[in-house]
């Protein structure tokens, strides 16, 4: 699961379940989840039972799986189950079961055979061809837009930079300050460490996160949240290019259009217009796609498709940096974390110094962060050494950041108390394998993890199974 993925499934999976009922309502919803949230082996469970008449027994699902990847099949089925896609059945009698739910069975079913008057993937207008917006036109947009967030998110460099148009409205700043991206101290705006992890991030998962925080904020913005999720999952569906018919959307979704429009994800001609155009940032939103790089190197990957997105930067053993790049936004990112001296027409070149580097530590940036966006941005030349960058560069970042660091806290919970090693073993092993395991102290049978929702759910279904075999 991509990280877009994961962030956009955690608000899900935080949903009540009234919330589900009404959201799996709609086939492009059904479709958009199927499609980007399920791992492989999920699908498969899926399209296995989407026709079946009864519900299917566990014990022959069971017999789908090889034995040695039962730990892949306890999580598909425990995220098929959070997602409200798949019950358990347990009536008198009869063995244990699954069944899919509904109304997310039927909404899949005629998301993928057709049919129906539900238009929940959108109207096309009637536009005539000569008025109709072309596909270059919309990524200028998506670009200068995106880039304007971007740029107002790095912009307090000081070097000048130009946003090409962009003009971020109230309620965008409102909502990078909501979500922690930036700080706010009178006319000062500072990037934050969640902010520089943002602007690392591949385009589409820069483009989620901004619209979960989006659904965060939309209860306190008078908005049905079940409406903006639909519609969000509705774009995804859309193609690039083809205008759609507003006639058919509801009050949250037509103010939706203002607010989206301003990160670049829709385009209006004017707010009074009878169509909307979704940009590339849309209709990607339910695919991964391109595997878009981070920074304005993603945005043309992302709107131009582009295989030759060679890196810029060209760093030394003397720290000093010579960037082959004229973006703005790349020099802004660049100086956060370094003493740039000269700028060229196609290149920047400055220096990393203690200051600089402690400076940008002390607005949040990590130095794993800035090791990670030097090596994602390497030149090709760089490329071709065995470590990318300088080890003694490397171990130089680290060793300024600790300078002022000894010690680092981690949100989470921890688990201990097991009566044996194979019941300590299990659990601490799957939290290995999702990516939740910080800690563990196998001697003392203790693990800490960052998430315990799984491993909770994880050990209540093992202890299920224990019972049902004892």
């Amino acid at each position: 699961m991509s990280s877009s993925s994961i962030r956009s499934f955690e608000y899900l999976e935080s949903l009540p379940g009234t919330v589900f009922n009404r959201l799996y309502k709609q086939p492009s919803t059904a479709l958009a989840i199927f499609r980007r949230m399920l791992p492989q082996l999920a699908k498969s469970f899926v399209m296995a039972m989407l026709y079946m008449s009864r519900p299917f027994p566990v014990a022959d699902l069971d017999t789908w799986v090889r034995p040695g990847s039962r730990r892949e099949q306890d999580t598909a089925i425990d995220l098929l189950e959070r997602l409200q896609i798949l019950k358990r059945t347990a009536e008198p009698n009869k063995p244990r079961s699954y069944v899919l739910t509904n109304p997310f069975a039927a909404s899949l079913r005629q998301a993928l055979t057709g049919g129906g008057n539900h238009k929940s993937f959108g109207v096309p207008s009637n536009t005539h061809v000569e008025d109709q917006v072309t596909i270059p036109q919309l990524d200028e947009f998506a670009r200068m837009q995106w880039e304007g967030v971007l740029s107002y998110m790095v912009g307090s460099t000081g070097i000048g930079m130009n946003n090409e148009g962009a003009n971020l409205s109230p309620s965008v700043k409102h909502l990078l300050q909501y979500g922690r991206l930036v700080e706010v101290r009178g006319r000062s705006v500072d990037i934050t460490q969640d902010g520089f992890a943002f602007v690392l991030q591949e385009v589409n998962a820069q483009v989620w996160t901004i619209l979960v925080l989006y659904l965060e904020n939309a209860e306190e913005l008078g908005m049905d949240r079940v409406d903006v999720l639909s519609f969000l999952f509705m774009l995804g569906s859309l193609e690039l290019g083809q205008g759609y018919s507003k006639a058919n959307l509801t009050e949250t979704q037509l103010q939706m259009l203002l607010d989206l429009g301003d990160f670049g994800i829709i385009y209006q001609d004017t707010p009074d217009s009878d169509s909307y155009y979704p940009t590339r940032l849309a209709t990607t939103l339910t695919s991964d796609a391109g595997a878009l790089r981070s920074a304005s190197a993603g945005f043309d990957t992302a709107l131009r498709s582009s295989n030759d997105d060679k890196g810029f930067v060209v760093i030394e053993t003397n720290y000093r940096i010579y960037a082959y790049t004229s973006s703005p936004l790349q020099i802004a990112i660049l100086s956060l974390f370094t003493r740039l001296s000269t700028r060229y027409p196609n290149m920047v070149s400055g220096k990393m110094t203690r200051e600089s580097v402690r400076r940008a530590i002390s607005m949040g940036i990590t130095g794993d962060q800035i090791i990670d966006f030097l090596y994602t941005h390497a030149h090709v030349q760089m490329r071709k050494n065995p470590t990318v960058l300088p080890p003694t560069v490397v171990d130089q970042i680290r060793l300024w950041q600790i300078e002022g660091e000894r010690m680092k806290s981690t949100v989470g919970f921890l688990f201990k108390d097991f009566l044996s090693a194979a019941e300590y073993e299990g659990p601490c092993q799957y939290a290995s394998d999702i990516g939740v395991l910080k800690w563990k102290n196998d001697v003392k049978r203790m693990f800490f993890v960052t998430r315990h929702e799984h491993v909770a759910t994880y050990l209540k279904s093992q202890k299920e199974k224990r019972r049902e075999g004892g």
